[in-house]
């Protein structure tokens, strides 16, 4: 006769249920800007992690009810909108710092993720150099019919000095799906830069070739002479093989996109354009600050910049600046839905994910009528000196009531 589980894991997943069930409100706190929806809660967190895949179960082997294997940070998920659901592809990772991919799914898109019944199983590309580490997978559903998976492979650098334990190569993996449950390995993307650690696959062909956004470096964490945003080509994904690399959203000094830049999911295509998402990095006194930021692309040229809205889209507020890599929002999910509802999933300080909805309305009205950066102090007071001149012949005082 199967003993009862242990009262402790019993009690999490009754708490584990209750997470999962919970409704997830707007957050009217956060600082209205008509653009983007925050959520209070967040969609993914540690705690969603199932019970199962942290505690042996089993009485006879586990009579304390001890957890085993450990969760830290649920965070940097792919999204993709599939047979009126939405998918998660989580990175998650556990106490060993080790990431792996998982899927979870929801009906509305704001709350009720749940996890799948086992992380993805991604085959090594060659067994005999395994990656030490894997993460941040970019879904693109391309008009070939796969749906690729696009992420980053870390392995510690063969020719770092002996002792040497910081220094790391990042390329990029790739996966393909029909379904998020079987996943076909491809030969891993390959490039003449260094280091590669934001890869994103265009959703269509261009020019009859698969189209790459890319983020050449010269070393792990720091740019170099690379960074920006590149664009490149290959003839085939199997293998995915590019000759160069031509930078058309280059990284800017005093701006937040300083240090490094790249993109975050793939874009999504609107009748204006294609709409980015890209993440901006800019160092500061409390070290590297991550932010969320804009611009559209040409229809006819997806690499041609069309609109530049100054400064950052979505930043760290209140408890999303905590965390284990402070001070940081990223993205590498997105979806838009058929009614033209854009649910952005962004995580926090490398811990936990959040979601804030849009409409490709909203937009694309905020990346063609916002100003750019006109990247000198004395023509950004004189660019506001203008709004509040513009608004006075239309701002009646006397109307605005507390």
């Amino acid at each position: 006769m199967t003993q009862p589980l242990h009262p402790r894991i019993q009690r999490l997943i009754i708490e584990q249920e209750a997470l999962i069930a919970r409704r997830n409100r707007p957050d009217f706190s956060a600082w209205d800007n008509g653009i983007a929806q925050r959520y209070e809660d967040c969609v993914i967190t540690d705690r969603h992690v199932p019970i199962s895949w942290r505690f042996d179960m089993n009485p006879a082997t586990n009579p304390l009810g001890l957890e085993r294997l450990g969760i830290n940070v649920a965070f940097n998920a792919g999204a993709i909108y599939l047979n009126g659901k939405f998918h998660l592809v989580v990175r998650t990772e556990g106490l060993d710092r080790k990431s792996f991919f998982a899927v979870a799914e929801s009906p509305t898109g704001i709350d009720q993720f749940r996890y799948w019944d086992e992380p993805c199983d991604i085959p090594e590309f060659d067994d005999n150099d395994p990656a030490t580490n894997v993460y941040d997978m970019r879904l693109t559903q391309h008009e070939d019919g796969w749906i690729y998976g696009i992420f980053c492979v870390e392995k510690k650098d063969p020719k770092a000095p002996e002792g040497d334990l910081s220094s790391a190569v990042a390329q990029c993996g790739i996966v393909r799906t029909k379904d998020l449950k079987k996943w076909e390995r491809l030969p891993d993307f390959k490039s003449p830069s260094a280091q590669q650690r934001n890869v994103v696959l265009h959703p269509e062909f261009v020019k009859c070739k698969y189209a790459f956004y890319t983020r050449p470096q010269d070393s792990f964490i720091e740019a170099g002479k690379g960074g920006g945003i590149g664009w490149a080509f290959s003839d085939s994904m199997n293998p995915a093989v590019v000759d160069g690399e031509s930078a058309f959203e280059p990284r800017m000094y005093h701006t937040i996109k300083e240090m490094k830049n790249g993109q975050g999911p793939a874009p999504i295509k609107t009748k204006d354009g294609w709409l980015h998402l890209a993440h901006g990095v800019r160092g500061c006194a409390a070290g590297l600050r991550y932010v969320l930021y804009m611009f559209m692309t040409s229809l006819d040229d997806p690499s041609k910049v069309i609109a530049t809205p100054g400064g950052y889209f979505m930043a760290p507020q209140g408890a999303e600046r905590v965390g284990d890599v402070s001070n940081v929002l990223f993205a590498n999910g997105w979806c838009a839905t058929p009614d033209g509802t854009v649910y952005i999933y962004y995580a926090s300080s490398d811990t936990r994910m959040h979601v804030a909805t849009s409409t490709i309305e909203k937009l694309v009205d905020y990346c063609k009528n916002t100003p750019s950066d006109p990247l000198v102090s004395r023509k950004c007071v004189l660019q506001r000196i203008d709004l509040i001149r513009r608004n006075a012949a239309y701002l009646n005082y006397g109307s605005v009531t507390a």
